[in-house]
């Protein structure tokens, strides 16, 4: 009979993790990436200029808590394809949160801030996200756990800005003028950046590849 694998330790959940220093500035976009499209780069290029980021580590999750998992492709294929799709040298495309055994952003982020104390993390995720965000896990202690920059997405902007987190923490949403201080800000702190806007979404791009 085999034997259940070992849980990974600290040291090998670190060594999985993008290479990262003291004193800079990452943004941390997570998601399951079924498939990687224009909407998920633009989110990505916008958040390294506005937030003047070091780095931005787009985490390939094992599955999203709120949606079901069937017909999800393996985490390694998704990987593969968003290393594909992202051109910026910056983009650090990772799949370390599915060692960690949760599936949870707040989790995930619990983690990261106690093995690189001396970095500036700022979570990035679209307006969309922000339209639900009080549906996920732990969702106030995230806001105060790091700043967050919301990426102005299609038909989302009105939605977002309306939804019940956006109007709980309305108090600590910064003027978009000072979206390169946002990293270094101390949570609770939050800004939506306008950017181009791309109309293509995982959904819309997995329904056209199954007709």
């Amino acid at each position: 009979m085999s034997r259940p694998s070992a849980s990974p330790s600290s040291a090998e959940l670190s060594a999985a993790m993008p290479l990262a220093f003291a004193g800079q500035r990452i943004g941390l976009m997570g998601g399951t990436f079924n498939p990687p499209h224009a909407g998920h780069a633009t989110c990505a290029s916008t958040a390294i200029r506005r937030l003047r980021l070091d780095q931005l580590w787009w985490m390939v999750t094992p599955g999203n808590p709120l949606k079901s998992g069937d017909g999800l492709p393996p985490l390694a294929e998704r990987i593969e394809a968003s290393r594909k799709f992202a051109a910026d040298p910056r983009i650090k495309v990772t799949g370390f949160e599915a060692a960690l055994g949760s599936r949870y952003t707040y989790d995930t982020l619990r983690f990261v801030m106690r093995r690189l104390p001396g970095v500036h993390f700022v979570w990035v995720m679209g307006a969309d996200n922000l339209a639900g965000f009080d549906r996920w896990q732990h969702w106030r202690d995230i806001a105060r756990l790091v700043p967050i920059a919301v990426v102005d997405r299609p038909g989302w902007r009105l939605r977002a800005l309306a939804s019940p987190a956006a109007t709980s923490l309305a108090r600590y949403r910064v003027a978009e003028s000072l979206a390169g201080r946002l990293p270094v800000m101390h949570p609770p702190a939050w800004a939506l950046l306008s950017t181009r806007l791309s109309e293509a979404s995982s959904t819309a791009l997995r329904r056209a590849a199954n007709r």
